[in-house]
């Protein structure tokens, strides 16, 4: 191992310290939140329920409604709400202030139309006539609930569900991801997403339709399957897949929010990164291009407000200022 890189056993260390931060904190959230909105209204018993069958009776409780239309909807409209903000950043360059945390600046300043249109039609197909019919194959062919869709699921049984969901993820996107890599796939299916080497987050999911079954929507949905996972875990994992997909092909590192470093560098280099957790990157050793690059000195949550590019500039830029002293 190269001297001054990281140990299998640090990576494990601060992943294990973050997944315990994460739980801890959403754990005190939920507390927290709960026995305020419960002042706030004065509701009896468990807030949640009460607002889960408040849902169930507007909307009715047919779980394959739900199953399929449901979380179409929940979905697609996370998606658009969220990646609508970043299109509206893209496309007419505002907030200036904002471009500074570009990944890779210069980039898609502004985003040229055509392309951006061309993305939103592919994504479109891909959530309505792909993603649907998917969604009634896997309720009719492999939903198994265990539990009465009227019951949440308690807290204890969400975390461990969501660290499921979270290894499944891992393996099954890490090792779909780079099948979609093979030469002999690469120009026929994953060529199409990488037409972005520099990623905007509605082109999360631009791509060849099975490229979309293989690796977008069979490893976040396998660990429910897996888990026979309530509808109501289900969304709020899917939820989270999108939120941090969007994330990592938005092209910007902004403060507070989970480092998009490494999937930038994938679409830039193509070879590296094929993971989202990089547990599997390191085992292959598909981060090693990645761990000496300057990217990955900014590969974390930033605190502050000054854009790490800053804090960590890439080496052309370093050489230039040394030349210029």
């Amino acid at each position: 191992m190269d001297k001054g890189q990281p140990s299998i056993w640090t990576w494990a260390r601060d992943s294990a310290l973050l997944v315990a931060t994460i739980v801890s904190i959403f754990a005190a959230f939920s507390n927290s939140l709960t026995w305020h909105l419960q002042q706030l209204w004065g509701a009896s018993g468990d807030f949640w329920q009460a607002r889960w069958d408040q849902f169930l009776d507007c909307f009715g409780d047919d779980e394959s409604v739900l199953f399929i239309y449901g979380t179409t909807l929940l979905t697609m409209g996370l998606y658009w709400g969220v990646g609508s903000i970043y299109i509206l950043m893209d496309y007419f360059n505002w907030p200036k202030w904002i471009r500074k945390y570009k990944v890779q600046p210069g980039t898609n300043e502004p985003v040229d139309t055509k392309r951006l249109v061309s993305a939103i039609g592919y994504v479109l197909f891909n959530q309505t006539i792909v993603g649907i019919p998917f969604a009634a194959f896997g309720y009719w062919m492999m939903y198994k609930p265990t539990r009465s869709i009227r019951v949440l699921p308690t807290f204890s049984s969400v975390l461990l569900e969501l660290a499921v969901f979270i290894v499944v993820e891992e393996i099954v996107f890490y090792y779909s991801h780079r099948l979609l890599h093979h030469r002999r796939l690469y120009k026929h299916i994953h060529k199409k997403h990488h037409e972005w080497t520099a990623p905007i987050a509605v082109t999360a999911i631009y791509c060849h339709p099975l490229e979309h079954l293989l690796s977008n929507i069979l490893p976040p949905a396998l660990g429910t399957i897996i888990m026979s996972s309530h509808i109501s875990t289900s969304w709020l994992w899917y939820s989270m897949a999108i939120l941090r997909t969007l994330n990592d092909h938005s092209g910007y590192h902004l403060p507070f929010f989970p480092s998009p470093e490494a999937h930038d560098f994938h679409h830039l280099k193509f070879t590296e990164c094929f993971g989202f957790l990089g547990i599997l990157d390191y085992l292959h050793g598909t981060d090693r291009m990645f761990r000496s690059s300057p990217a990955f000195k900014r590969h974390f949550v930033s605190v502050s407000t000054q854009p790490l590019r800053k804090q960590f500039p890439d080496e052309s830029k370093i050489k230039l200022n040394s030349h210029d002293d």
